[in-house]
């Protein structure tokens, strides 16, 4: 496996070792040593899968209390991923950065606790999966505004995104709740 560090400290992408043949392929997605030794630490208690369409966009969402760490990779389809470091004692608070995830690619990222992440989606439909290193509080989530100037990221949009109530209604990063 190849583990590359990102423009936001400890936010890490990671290229699993693929074995290929004419009957398919094989890799290791998760393996406690292997990661670790690549320093993705996590006590990993809850996996979570989510299938959407092309144009739907998730996010960016995080736990103010309660975070999660989290390792997400895309099994079908191709999604455009965004992870915001909300950690203000960081020299990276509140940069944003972006990655191409997909079936094709196998690329992971590992995001750890103290950023907010989301993701569009860009083909037909997509399938998400994500691996966190603690439960889902709805009354600890909280939602970073998607289109915040302030964030500056330029998503790949052909038309308005298809968001949930939660995602359209994000705080800017000048009023969201932050980490120390």
């Amino acid at each position: 496996m190849q583990v590359t560090p990102t423009e936001l400290p400890d936010v890490l992408e990671i290229a699993p070792r693929v074995f290929g043949d004419e009957r398919g392929f094989f890799f290791e997605s998760w393996n406690r040593r292997a990661f670790e030794a690549a320093g993705v630490r996590g006590d990993f208690v809850q996996d979570n899968h989510s299938r959407s369409r092309r144009g739907v966009l998730r996010g960016l969402h995080y736990q103010i209390e309660r975070a999660q760490g989290k390792l997400v990779r895309v099994v079908a389809g191709e999604v455009f991923d965004v992870v915001v470091d909300l950690r203000r004692s960081s020299p990276t608070f509140g940069r944003a950065m972006c990655r191409v995830l997909s079936a094709s690619n196998k690329r992971m990222l590992w995001v750890p606790p103290g950023f907010a992440h989301g993701f569009l989606v860009l083909s037909e439909d997509a399938e998400f999966l994500y691996k966190t290193t603690d439960y889902w509080y709805p009354e600890h989530e909280r939602t970073l505004l998607w289109n915040d100037p302030a964030l500056g990221i330029a998503w790949p949009l052909p038309g308005p995104p298809i968001l949930a109530a939660k995602d359209a209604t994000g705080r800017r990063l000048a009023d969201a709740d932050t980490y120390a």
